[in-house]
């Protein structure tokens, strides 16, 4: 009966959220890898890993060792389980103690003889602590506007490479993150060096490449050996926000279909995990370039992370306009962050940050490596927030509905003569019973309040006794 395999992962799900809260780490079930199927991350022990990303972009330049130990501890708090950090955002990158992180230039062996609390002791420290509360940091080498600058060739990305994947590759924690918001066409020669040298340092740990807004890695790297997983951005624009860009890497008008990015990537061949490294973030004007543009909201946030993740991403990662700055009064933030109004700190208690929390839970319910995205569940489906996006195993599925509209879907796509029927609210996490249903073709209107999003949860009730 499969009432015995959800039973045994809500166990899992109360033993994974019991062995956090009593301390053991992630990395206890081996290092991350990729799961059989090609599909998903995990560990060595086959323990399923959905990638729940927080994006804390300036985490090493801006937090000293309280606040740095503070934003983690917060972080893993409310769910996620990786960081994304730039590793240096200047040549040289300064701290909030003053240090610099070249100070001989591209010769780094000097930096551990320098006197005082150096750059490269403060990363240390911030990995030492994401360590404690169960994080992974999610290492972008450099910017890429640094690399496009010439600030970094290949003889230098060598030497750097070697330096980060013999200073961190014996840490637990750690993923790599080439590029860093730009094309993999450009300066590809640094950015093959770069990967390459780590990757043969340090065999361990998985790879990929943050790429430009609306790109996917899959473009340019997706046949690379060192690229483990692919990752794209989504990126920050509206719908028919092109803004005069000559050479538009996607349709006019499809700005925000986060999910047709995973279809791009799950195409290719061979086949490798994907998910979205940089969405829409909360609380930054739409398009980023003007404060008369309205800010993207939780409810947008929420819409992102579901549609990628049920297209068949492996994971999602968060972003917020003050939270991946550290803005703070004092310090004038990129994309009309106010640090006066909203400090980073009080920002971690947005609505949207908060509910990122409950996509993981849902996911890691239900048979976790069975999951596929199913397009053939929505009869017909609607375009732009009206778009339905349906994921199911063999005896449940799960179909996101952005604007509470009503639908109708394909029961028969998964097993059983008789369905059981619940809805998930996103904004609290609580999943409600409708009732049964018969095999069959099912419309049905949106049992959330009016308005809101929800996921439907449809299961075969021979095989699971509820939720």
């Amino acid at each position: 009966m499969r009432h015995i395999s959800i039973a045994i992962s809500l166990f899992l799900l109360c033993l994974f959220n019991f062995n956090v809260a009593s301390g053991e780490k992630p990395w206890t079930h081996g290092p991350l890898r990729v799961s059989e199927n090609q599909r998903f991350l995990c560990h060595a022990d086959s323990t399923p890993f959905f990638w729940l990303g927080d994006t804390g972009w300036l985490l090493p330049e801006r937090l000293d060792r309280d606040e740095a130990a503070y934003y983690l501890k917060r972080s893993a708090e409310d769910g996620f389980n990786v960081v994304q950090i730039q590793v240096i955002n200047a040549v040289p990158a300064f701290n909030a103690y003053g240090a610099l992180s070249h100070p001989h230039g591209w010769d780094l062996s000097y930096v551990d003889s320098i006197p005082g609390y150096g750059y490269w002791d403060h990363l240390d420290y911030i990995i030492d602590q994401a360590e404690k509360e169960g994080i992974y940091i999610g290492m972008v080498a450099i910017w890429g506007g640094l690399v496009k600058a010439g600030l970094m060739n290949e003889s230098q990305a060598e030497t750097y490479g070697r330096f980060l994947a013999q200073r961190y590759g014996d840490r637990p924690n750690i993923i790599w993150i080439i590029g860093g918001d730009i094309e993999g066409d450009v300066k590809p020669e640094v950015w093959e060096r770069l990967a390459s040298t780590i990757r043969s340092n340090d065999p361990q740990h998985l790879m990929t490449f943050h790429p430009r807004g609306r790109t996917t890695s899959a473009r340019w790297f997706n046949d690379r050996p060192w690229l483990d997983f692919n990752m794209f951005q989504s990126g920050h624009r509206r719908y028919g926000q092109r803004n005069g860009d000559k050479n538009y890497p996607i349709p006019d008008g499809t700005e925000e279909d986060s999910w047709m990015y995973v279809d791009s990537a799950t195409n290719k061949r061979p086949l490798k995990p994907v998910l979205d490294g940089e969405p829409s973030y909360e609380d930054i004007p739409h398009g980023l370039h003007s404060p008369d543009e309205p800010r993207w909201t939780d409810k947008d946030v929420r819409r992102y992370a579901y549609w990628s993740v049920f297209a068949g991403s492996c994971g999602h990662t968060y972003g917020h306009n003050s939270i991946m700055q550290f803005v703070r009064p004092g310090i004038e933030g990129a994309y009309f962050a106010d640090g006066d109004s909203k400090p980073w700190w009080r920002a971690l208690d947005d609505p949207g940050r908060k509910q990122m929390k409950h996509l993981k839970d849902l996911m890691i319910k239900f048979p976790y490596y069975e999951r596929v995205a199913d397009s053939l569940i929505v009869r017909n489906n609607g375009q732009r927030y009206d778009r339905l996006l349906a994921t199911r195993g063999s005896d449940y599925l799960l179909v996101y509905n952005h604007t509470g509209r009503p639908m109708t879907l394909d029961l028969t796509r998964i097993s059983g003569k008789e369905k059981s029927l619940w809805w998930f609210d996103p904004v609290s996490g609580e999943t409600h019973y409708i009732g049964t249903q018969p095999d069959g073709i099912l419309t049905l209107n949106s049992p959330a309040p009016a308005g809101s999003d929800f996921v439907l949860i449809a299961l075969d009730s021979g095989r699971f006794d509820g939720l």
